[in-house]
């Protein structure tokens, strides 16, 4: 797959633990591991992957594929990621464990909880679904350990935000759609104004911005719109309501998660994690609450206030938007949604700022 500007897509730390999940798990249960892996990905794609090494043991085995990350200049791109599947005796269901390289949370605030392996929750499912796939393909079942290792890893956190966020031993495995986007910010600013530039001349009268897929698909539930309506804004809200300015549509919907809507609440118009961070000490006095300052990230921030902190960002997020768009005939509308889905709050289109 190709961005407009002919960058080459990549493959997430998860997409690639799965794929590895999948043919380690085939070689214990054969006895033979496979030199590619496929796996379904969660809006449908079916990437093949080849399995670089590989080795059966008594009761286990274990399988490796190198992250290609495309063109984007990924810390993890080239990194080996490798799954030992270990068959159990006792017990049910899947455990993850953290292997070499990967990291384990210690400190509250991150979608997995204090004392487990760094392994988001898509990840995890992607996993879960090769189990699954595999066994029903094969007629077995059996509790099962899947240790996720990335040699050299520990090394490679020190270059991301880990340890600050309390990721102690190595990297995390992530993604949500299990596709690395290239990340040039010219292309990709260059393919938000087409978007725009397309939903104008097709006489749209409403699009909308999301930071994320997550965001993205509830908005979708929200209108009936069509595809060139969803501008694929990701990180950069700047570029999008810059354009806007001189592109006008009657309305806009911009939608987030509770980190990148901060971000946006607090002034940022780039909302890459390399770019801009939130500022939990402002989001504790928007909000009255001084636990807030003392959260490990902006999700826990959310936890620890929710309806009253997530009010004041949507409501400061609009104000920043509409002083990004510089009176432009646009109305607007704002919502933060969290992980699950859920709208957590939401400005409406009749709202003109304070």
């Amino acid at each position: 797959m190709d961005t407009p500007a002919a960058l080459r897509y990549g493959w997430t730390t998860g997409a690639c633990a799965a794929a590895a999940t999948r043919a380690a798990l085939t070689g214990l249960c054969t006895g033979t591991v496979p030199g590619t892996s496929t796996i379904t990905l969660p809006k449908g794609e079916t990437p093949t992957f080849p399995v670089l090494d590989a080795e059966i043991g008594q009761g286990w085995a274990c399988a490796y594929i190198e992250k290609d990350a495309g063109d984007d200049p990924d810390v993890t791109h080239g990194a080996l990621i490798g799954v030992r599947v270990t068959r159990r005796e006792t017990g049910e269901g899947v455990r993850f464990i953290a292997g070499e390289g990967v990291g384990t949370v210690t400190k509250p605030g991150l979608p997995i909880g204090v004392g487990e392996p760094a392994i988001n929750p898509v990840p995890r499912l992607l996993m879960e679904q090769q189990v699954a796939e595999v066994f029903k393909q094969l007629s077995v079942d059996f509790p099962l350990d899947i240790t996720v290792s990335v040699p050299g890893g520990a090394a490679l956190a020190e270059k991301t935000w880990n340890p600050r966020l309390g990721i102690v031993g190595g990297l995390s495995i992530l993604g949500t759609t299990g596709i690395v986007r290239p990340f040039s910010c010219a292309a990709w600013i260059a393919s938000i104004h087409r978007g725009i530039d397309v939903a104008v001349a097709s006489g749209l009268t409403h699009v909308v911005g999301a930071t994320g897929s997550t965001s993205e698909t509830t908005v979708r539930g929200l209108y009936d719109l069509p595809e060139v309506a969803y501008l694929d804004m990701g990180d950069f809200a700047g570029g999008l309501l810059k354009y806007l300015r001189n592109h006008p549509v009657e309305r806009l919907t911009i939608a987030g998660g509770p980190g990148k809507m901060s971000k946006l609440a607090q002034g940022a118009l780039d909302l890459h994690s390399k770019r801009s961070q939130v500022d939990l000490a402002v989001l504790a006095d928007w909000c009255g609450d001084e636990r807030v300052s003392s959260a490990n990230t902006a999700l826990e921030a959310f936890e620890i206030n929710g309806d009253d902190l997530a009010n004041c960002v949507v409501h400061r997020a609009h104000d920043v938007i509409l002083k990004a768009l510089r009176g432009a005939p646009i109305m607007v509308e704002t919502m933060i949604v969290d992980r699950s889905g859920k709208i957590l709050a939401r400005q409406p289109f009749d709202f003109t700022g304070t």
